[in-house]
Protein backbone atom coordinates (compact mmCIF):
# COMPACT_ATOMS: atom_id res chain seq x y z
CA UNK A 1 0.00 0.00 0.00
CA UNK A 2 1.19 3.47 -0.82
CA UNK A 3 0.31 6.63 1.10
CA UNK A 4 1.22 10.01 -0.35
CA UNK A 5 1.05 13.36 1.44
CA UNK A 6 1.34 16.56 -0.59
CA UNK A 7 1.57 19.92 1.17
CA UNK A 8 1.21 23.26 -0.61
CA UNK A 9 1.68 26.59 1.18
CA UNK A 10 0.16 29.74 -0.28
CA UNK A 11 1.94 32.77 1.22
CA UNK A 12 0.05 35.89 2.15
CA UNK A 13 0.80 39.27 3.70
CA UNK A 14 -0.87 38.65 7.08
CA UNK A 15 -1.17 34.84 7.06
CA UNK A 16 -0.39 31.81 4.95
CA UNK A 17 -2.75 29.08 3.85
CA UNK A 18 -1.62 25.47 3.75
CA UNK A 19 -3.37 22.79 1.72
CA UNK A 20 -2.54 19.23 2.77
CA UNK A 21 -3.62 16.38 0.52
CA UNK A 22 -3.44 12.69 1.53
CA UNK A 23 -3.87 9.87 -0.99
CA UNK A 24 -3.83 6.25 0.18
CA UNK A 25 -3.57 3.79 -2.71
CA UNK A 26 -3.89 -0.01 -2.83
CA UNK A 27 -1.17 -2.14 -4.52
CA UNK A 28 -3.03 -1.96 -7.84
CA UNK A 29 -3.10 1.87 -7.73
CA UNK A 30 -6.76 2.16 -6.73
CA UNK A 31 -7.74 4.93 -4.35
CA UNK A 32 -8.50 3.70 -0.80
CA UNK A 33 -8.70 7.06 0.98
CA UNK A 34 -8.44 10.74 0.05
CA UNK A 35 -8.42 13.70 2.41
CA UNK A 36 -7.75 17.37 1.68
CA UNK A 37 -7.30 19.73 4.64
CA UNK A 38 -7.06 23.52 4.52
CA UNK A 39 -5.20 25.30 7.32
CA UNK A 40 -4.51 28.93 8.24
CA UNK A 41 -0.90 29.39 9.39
CA UNK A 42 -0.24 32.00 12.08
CA UNK A 43 2.93 33.90 11.04
CA UNK A 44 4.06 34.55 14.62
CA UNK A 45 3.62 31.09 16.13
CA UNK A 46 3.40 28.86 13.01
CA UNK A 47 0.30 27.31 14.58
CA UNK A 48 -2.11 25.69 12.11
CA UNK A 49 -5.85 26.28 12.41
CA UNK A 50 -8.08 23.90 10.47
CA UNK A 51 -10.49 25.75 8.17
CA UNK A 52 -12.01 22.95 6.10
CA UNK A 53 -11.67 19.28 5.16
CA UNK A 54 -12.93 17.38 2.16
CA UNK A 55 -12.94 13.73 1.14
CA UNK A 56 -13.85 14.50 -2.47
CA UNK A 57 -10.88 13.55 -4.72
CA UNK A 58 -9.33 16.64 -6.30
CA UNK A 59 -10.69 19.04 -3.67
CA UNK A 60 -7.21 20.38 -2.86
CA UNK A 61 -6.80 21.71 -6.40
CA UNK A 62 -10.18 23.45 -6.15
CA UNK A 63 -9.21 25.01 -2.79
CA UNK A 64 -5.91 26.29 -4.21
CA UNK A 65 -7.61 27.70 -7.30
CA UNK A 66 -10.19 29.50 -5.17
CA UNK A 67 -7.49 31.16 -3.03
CA UNK A 68 -5.48 32.17 -6.09
CA UNK A 69 -8.57 33.69 -7.69
CA UNK A 70 -10.37 35.29 -4.71
CA UNK A 71 -7.64 35.84 -2.11
CA UNK A 72 -8.91 37.24 1.21
CA UNK A 73 -12.57 36.81 0.23
CA UNK A 74 -12.03 33.04 -0.09
CA UNK A 75 -10.40 32.98 3.35
CA UNK A 76 -13.38 34.83 4.88
CA UNK A 77 -15.82 32.34 3.29
CA UNK A 78 -13.91 29.37 4.72
CA UNK A 79 -13.51 30.99 8.14
CA UNK A 80 -17.24 31.70 8.51
CA UNK A 81 -18.36 28.24 7.29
Amino acid sequence: MDMQVKTTTIPGLTYSVQVEEVNHLDPMGGLICYLASLYRIDPKTSARTLLRRSRIPGAAVDMQREFARDGIQAFRRYQSA
